[in-house]
């Protein structure tokens, strides 16, 4: 899992629109802007956090520490 802090930050590191994230992974815009919007773990399905991590890990983009820990994204080495 990671926190909508990691969620926001991961995209604006890609420069993506949330139409854009939700273009790429099948996940609906009102989804994406709940879940960014949330206070740091967002609710939602197992099945959808794997699905935006994988398309950020995709891309590049490492969610390192946890969401009790130092939770941040940066890019794979």
């Amino acid at each position: 899992m990671f926190t909508s802090a990691q969620l926001r930050s991961a995209r604006a590191m890609l420069k993506w629109s949330l139409e854009e994230l939700s273009r790429r992974s099948g996940v609906g815009t009102t989804t994406l802007k709940r879940f960014e919007s949330a206070d740091n773990v967002p609710n939602g399905h197992l099945s959808t956090f794997h699905t935006l991590k994988k398309i950020f890990e995709e891309q590049g983009i490492e969610f390192i520490g946890t969401p009790d820990s130092q939770a941040g994204v940066r890019w794979k080495k």
